[in-house]
């Protein structure tokens, strides 16, 4: 069987080692000659460096490790790009989410007013990293998922649209490893599911079982009382608090239209003024990460590289990394999974415009993917994803054509800011904040 060659890029995020744990974890699916980490801050990259090297060796002395800050060594014979990064890292996350909350206004990371400066961040590194792999692995496959997706996939089809790049995102899974269990599945593979959206911004319309049997009514009936936990007391089966609140926040999102199953990033689109409210203007999300994960991450990374193994390490395989080794092996061995991927709309949405990129299920083999086709959507769903598609537009448009206007514009259209007074203020911040990443803006 064919052995396959990767770099992570991006190799000092807190979710690279338990991407290699995953891809060990799978070398009979997917056979590796090759691991390579990528990243352009070594300080941040040697965090886990060593410590994956170590659970290499010790898996499979067979396969070929290095870590880089050179992109031709990096990206030199490789089959396939996992993308993870974050421009500006946890910094400036930090005032994306800071920054609106002075306001009352609340960042969010993806699809927020924090999402559209992170994304003028974000576009031209992506870009970069696309440019690398055309020049010395043309024939490799990029799949991304930096964040914000939605607005890095835009800028994707826009200046790389025949480039060998599929734009994912992991949440969606997460979520529907929770509804396997609520639906009593033994995991999630054994669902065969209908969604679409956009990046954080969809909705689950069917769920049937492999003999076709249809559950949607189960779960919404479900999520109507409990949201998207097991029960009221399901809190034990989180990280933290956090994400526990945000699943009990799916019943009252669903409560708007229950007719289909929220992603539960809506919390932050209709209900923004209860997230600000519950939220600390001085300690948002990206410091509770910087707190929790990456110490934690980087802790034990330190911990494996003194003592020389990974014996009883307490690193584990998440979700994030499951998603990237299925999509891989799709591509790899042409096996026609069904995934969810990002995509360039192009009528499958039949009431939506062509080159919005949409979030939906794809069957993917050795030439890429094929959208399956969802058909019209109702007016409040629509009405939603064209107001946030024209927003993350927009913050294309603006890096594109170095643009005030279309920046402000971006702000103002977007659901979680009242009005263009705030959208300025915000803007105007930003700028100041992001001097070293966005273009000059005119």
């Amino acid at each position: 069987m064919k052995k396959f060659s990767i770099v992570i890029a991006g190799g000092g995020s807190t979710y690279t080692p338990e991407i290699i744990l995953m891809l060990l974890d799978n070398l009979d699916r997917l056979p590796l000659r090759s691991i390579k980490l990528y990243d352009n801050d070594e300080e941040r990259q040697n965090h886990v460096a060593k410590a994956c090297e170590i659970l290499i060796k010790e898996k499979d002395p067979t396969i070929q490790y290095v870590a880089t800050t050179d992109p031709e060594v990096a990206y030199t014979d490789v089959d396939f790009v996992l993308a993870h990064i974050r421009v500006g890292k946890l910094e400036m996350r930090s005032l994306d989410e800071k920054i609106p909350l002075k306001y009352g206004v609340v960042g969010q990371e993806t699809c927020g007013p924090g999402g559209m400066a992170y994304g003028l961040r974000s576009i031209p590194g992506v870009l970069e990293n696309i440019e690398y792999m055309e020049k010395y692995s043309p024939n490799a496959w990029m799949l991304n998922y930096s964040n914000p997706a939605s607005i890095v996939a835009e800028a994707c089809r826009r200046f790389k649209p025949n480039s060998r790049v599929i734009n994912i995102c992991d949440m969606p899974i997460g979520m529907e490893h929770t509804i396997a269990r609520i639906l009593g599945f033994k995991n999630r593979k054994e669902m065969c599911i209908r969604y679409y959206g956009l990046n954080h911004f969809g909705w689950w319309t069917s769920i049937k079982d492999k003999d076709g049997k249809e559950y949607i009514q189960d779960l919404i009936k479900h999520q109507l009382k409990y949201g998207n936990c097991l029960a009221d007391d399901d809190a034990s089966n989180y990280t933290d608090s956090s994400w526990f609140d945000t699943a009990k926040k799916v019943k009252d999102i669903i409560a708007i239209d229950p007719t289909m199953c929220p992603n539960s990033y809506f919390q932050y689109y209709l209900f923004g003024d209860d997230m600000v409210a519950h939220t600390d203007p001085n300690y948002t999300r990206a410091d509770q990460v910087v707190d929790t994960r990456e110490k934690r991450v980087f802790g034990e990374c330190a911990r494996i590289e003194k003592v020389g193994t990974a014996k009883d390490t307490t690193l584990q395989i998440g979700i994030h990394a499951e998603f990237i080794v299925d999509l891989a092996t799709a591509l790899a061995f042409n096996t026609h999974e069904r995934m969810l991927l990002i995509v360039p709309n192009n009528g499958a949405i039949s009431n939506f415009e062509k080159d919005a990129m949409v979030e939906i299920p794809c069957i993917v083999g050795k030439d890429g993917y094929e959208p399956l086709t969802v058909g019209e959507i109702p007016h409040f769903q629509k009405g939603l994803m064209e107001q946030q598609v024209n927003c993350e537009k927009l913050v294309v448009d603006a890096y594109e054509q170095h643009s005030y206007l279309k920046m402000l514009q971006a702000l103002t259209l977007n659901k979680c800011v009242p009005n263009a007074n705030v959208a300025r203020k915000i803007l105007d911040d930003f700028i100041e904040a992001n001097k070293a990443y966005w273009p000059e803006l005119k």
